[in-house]
C-alpha cells in the first residue's frame, strides 16, 4: 500500500537507482504516477507492504518498503525492477543498472559514471577527493541522511596515491 516517503518509518528498507540522466520535468509526472500505483498493490506472499518512492536530485530513485510487519521476499523485489524496467523502455533510462558510480561536485551537479575506468577517471583528474559519492551501503530510511560522502573517505580512496 502506498504511503507518502514522509510518513514511512526511518527503519523501512530501501533500494536506490541512478540515472544516467536527469529527469525531465514530464518524465518525473510519469515515474511518480507509475510508482504511486505500483506501491498501491506492491505486495510479498500476497500481503500488501507499506511502500513508497522519492525522486532525489532530479536522478536519483528510492524505493522503500516498511518491513516492520512484513519483510519483502525476492518475489516482490523482482516485481520493483520489473517496473523500473518499464520505465526505462517507456522513457528511455538506464535505471537498473547497478555499475554505476553517483558522484557530486562541489556545485551540486550529480554525474553518473561506469564503475569500470574509474581508476583512470581517478588518475587523469576527472574524479578528485574533494567531490562526493553515494554510499553504496545504505540500507534504511535514516542513512538517506547520509547519502554523501567525500571520495575521500570511501571505497574510492584506495585508488589515489598517498
Amino acid at each position: 500500500m502506498y504511503q507518502p516517503f514522509d510518513q514511512l518509518p526511518d527503519s523501512s528498507r530501501i533500494w536506490i537507482y541512478a540515472s544516467t540522466r536527469k529527469f525531465s520535468v514530464a518524465e518525473q509526472e510519469v515515474i511518480r504516477k507509475t510508482l504511486q500505483d505500483f506501491c498501491a498493490v506492491w505486495a510479498t506472499h500476497g500481503t500488501e507492504m507499506p511502500s513508497s518512492f522519492e525522486i532525489l536530485h532530479e536522478q536519483l530513485l528510492v524505493l522503500a518498503v516498511d518491513e516492520s510487519q512484513l519483510g519483502a521476499s525476492g518475489c516482490s523485489i523482482d516485481s520493483s525492477v520489473r517496473a523500473l524496467q518499464g520505465l526505462e523502455q517507456a522513457l528511455d533510462l538506464d535505471l537498473v543498472n547497478q555499475g554505476k558510480v553517483m558522484l557530486k561536485d562541489g556545485d551540486g551537479a550529480l554525474r553518473v559514471l561506469p564503475a569500470l575506468g574509474l581508476k583512470s577517471k581517478i588518475a587523469n583528474g576527472q574524479i578528485t577527493p574533494d567531490l562526493e559519492v553515494v554510499q553504496p551501503v545504505l540500507q534504511t530510511k535514516a542513512d538517506l541522511r547520509s547519502l554523501w560522502i567525500p571520495v575521500r573517505k570511501s571505497w574510492l580512496s584506495s585508488y589515489f596515491p598517498n
